[in-house]
């Protein structure tokens, strides 16, 4: 038999501690309230702390608890865990250094590892921690791992905000006289190659594998020139064996039959050589075009369409004709046109809102 503690507090007998272990949402305090009782009923330490799920020397604390802070004093104590390995500021320092990523000459790697971090980190805060530790700061950050876009070297982001911030001016300065007095649409256009030797897509498959799709190695093609209204939800598509003026010239004519009745069209594109208008390219009078700065495409949402229909309809997959590919470029455009709600989420920018 164990030697009994000693309740010293009397404003709860043995029936009011029970009742009262009845009453609490918390298990462990309903526990210790329990084992309490049984003290006071003049149980052993040994059968009490054994009711109560604890050893002897544990119980023996509790009632120590009980007796300096009465019922209160039984719930466990917030506990402050490990201090964290960075301070706030240094996580927002190693964010910083995450997303602007290494500098091959200095620092010796195209990309950070969570092993090139954990270097950095023990050289600049002094913090030695395993690269899985490295990975968990990382994902406490937001930040993920992701395919990077690729972007010519010589993109000027100058040019590209400047592009955006004066949007409007810029197309005021577009439109021709005869379109002072109409409605203005803005038109994003573009074109995909769409055939053999296609691009493969992400899909779901379990951890640590490396699924297999299939891909044509075949070269047959088609090139699917479109164009999208944004704030009408409209598109206008044709389906070329080639990309040229001429193929660009028909691609107008479908635009300009499909702006709005009374309005003109304000088509932003790239700068490409069949963009530039010419007698080869005549351009319809309800349209204006207004180039995007060079080796700029992310201002341009068609890119986001085409990632769009190939990851949804054009990606993995073996076409044994050249019909076939364009049965599949008429199928995937209409897949897009059928969900207006899709191409506004797509394509919509906030920049690109103009009122003329």
């Amino acid at each position: 038999m164990g030697r009994a503690v000693t309740i010293t507090r009397r404003e709860f007998d043995a029936a009011d501690l029970r009742r009262e272990a009845s009453r609490t949402r918390d298990g462990r305090v309903s526990c210790r309230l329990l084992a309490l009782a049984m003290v006071l009923e003049g149980a052993s330490r040994a059968e009490a702390a054994a009711a109560g799920g604890m050893d002897r020397q544990t119980l023996r604390d509790w009632v120590h608890r009980y007796n300096a802070e009465g019922i209160a004093g039984l719930a466990d104590q917030p506990r402050e865990g490990r201090p964290p390995v960075l301070t706030a500021e240094q996580m927002q320092e190693l964010k910083a250094l995450v997303v602007a990523g290494p500098e091959p000459e200095r620092d010796g790697v195209v990309r950070w590892r969570c092993i090139d971090l954990r270097e950095q980190i023990a050289a600049r805060y002094e913090v030695d921690i395993h690269e899985r530790t490295v990975g968990k700061l990382l994902h406490r950050l937001d930040l993920v791992p992701l395919k990077p876009r690729p972007c010519h070297p010589k993109k000027d982001a100058d040019a590209q905000e400047a592009f955006q911030k004066n949007f409007a001016d810029l197309v005021t300065a577009a439109l021709p006289s005869g379109a002072a007095d109409k409605r203005i649409e803005i038109w994003f256009q573009d074109e995909a190659r769409v055939g053999q030797q296609g691009t493969l897509t992400y899909v779901w498959a379990p951890r640590g594998s490396r699924p297999v799709a299939v891909r044509d190695n075949r070269h047959d093609s088609a090139y699917l020139f479109g164009a999208i209204c944004p704030e009408r939800a409209v598109g206008a598509a044709i389906i070329m064996p080639a990309v040229n003026s001429e193929a660009m010239a028909e691609h107008l004519i479908e635009i300009s039959r499909q702006v709005a009745p009374g309005a003109h069209a304000v088509l932003v594109c790239d700068g490409a050589g069949w963009h530039q208008p010419s007698q080869r390219l005549p351009v319809p009078d309800n349209i204006s075009l207004l180039r995007l700065p060079a080796y700029a495409p992310e201002l341009n949402p068609m890119e986001n369409v085409w990632e769009y229909l190939r990851a949804n309809k054009l990606s993995l997959r073996v076409w044994n004709s050249y019909n076939a590919i364009l049965a599949a470029c008429l199928d995937a455009w209409n897949f897009l046109m059928a969900t207006p709600h899709t191409i506004r989420s797509i394509t919509h920018r906030a920049w690109a809102s103009v009122k003329i």
